[in-house]
């Protein structure tokens, strides 16, 4: 894919503390992180309208509290054909952590995981999204 180039302005000071985070994030130029921050903007934009994405939801919750993983287990099969995989751990005696990668609509995950998070029993939750990377 050609490159154009392009300038831009920046204050002396904005652009310092720019460069910190170009060298401690490992970039090789201020280009490839100008092109990181611009594809990050873009996918954020895509995700909040909707469009096709994947991501994980994340649980910890209590295997005591009763029925919870019939509930959260119930939740997946309804929506299997967009929950990939799943990963259970136990944490301890009693907290396991279950990770769901999850690929569809934005819009329907993020209904999904709001469900699976607020479920008597989950402690904390947390759902990450990003585009499956046509088009970008």
């Amino acid at each position: 894919m050609p490159l154009t180039r392009f300038g831009i302005s920046l204050d002396r000071g904005l652009l310092k503390k720019f460069d910190r985070l170009v060298a401690s994030k490992g970039y090789s130029n201020r280009s490839e992180a100008i092109r990181d921050l611009i594809r990050d903007s873009l996918v954020r934009e895509h995700v909040s309208e909707g469009g096709e994405a994947a991501g994980t939801i994340t649980l910890i919750y209590s295997h005591d509290t009763r029925e919870l993983t019939d509930t959260l287990t119930d939740i997946q099969h309804k929506y299997h054909n967009m929950v990939v995989s799943s990963m259970h751990i136990h944490l301890d005696g009693h907290n396991c952590l279950e990770v769901l990668v999850v690929r569809g609509k934005a819009s329907v995950i993020q209904k999904v995981a709001d469900r699976l998070i607020g479920t008597r029993g989950v402690k904390h939750g947390k759902l990450s999204l990003t585009a499956t990377g046509k088009g970008f």
